[in-house]
């Protein structure tokens, strides 16, 4: 924590991210994702209400293979990619429920290559969390699980940008932040 990246461009900064998770031994971030674990367990029961919308982790993302067993119990939206790079919503393996699902869920778990302290997130570059979380309403709480290292000072934005309203990494466990749309990241 504590870096600032607002100089440098948003491919320099996700490549540089996406490289270091890459080379962390398997049992730092196996034990880094049990952390975030630990804490979103803790997070999910204070949440008013199902459906949660989370995602499937990649190998190297926060949360890991953990991160959806640590949700049993709870209605699951998964995200679909569209061909036009938004994203529909569907429970596990079950039918499409359409781009709007997300509107619906309490909680809105996102992946992150990095989040600032004003809630702008970092993604992976296709603008599709940014389109999805464009429909959720501003009371609902949204949660970027980050790895140490991952909470910055301050990230390059863009108007179409949508920011989250709290963290979880490994060390610091939920992390509010303000955000401008509205969500204080309040829980």
């Amino acid at each position: 924590m504590g870096r600032c990246v607002s100089g440098f461009a948003k491919s320099d900064i996700r490549a540089a991210l996406l490289a270091a998770r890459r080379s962390a031994p398997v049992e730092v971030r196996a034990r880094a994702d049990a952390a975030i674990c630990q804490e979103l367990a803790s997070l999910v029961p204070r949440q008013p209400a199902d459906p949660v919308a989370a995602y499937r982790p990649l190998r190297t993302e926060p949360g890991g293979s953990a991160l959806l067993p640590t949700l049993a119990g709870r209605r699951v939206l998964l995200p679909v990619l569209c061909d036009d790079r938004d994203l529909d919503w569907a429970e596990s393996d079950g039918p499409l429920l359409g781009r709007s699902a997300i509107a619906g869920a309490g909680l809105v778990i996102v992946p992150a290559v990095a989040v600032d302290r004003g809630g702008v997130r970092l993604g992976r570059g296709g603008g599709s969390y940014d389109r999805a979380l464009a429909r959720v309403p501003a009371n609902v709480l949204v949660v970027a699980l980050l790895y140490d290292g991952e909470l910055v000072d301050e990230l390059p934005a863009e108007p179409h940008d949508r920011r989250v309203s709290a963290v979880i990494t490994p060390t610091f466990g939920l992390v509010n932040l303000p955000t401008d749309a509205g969500r204080t990241g309040a829980v």
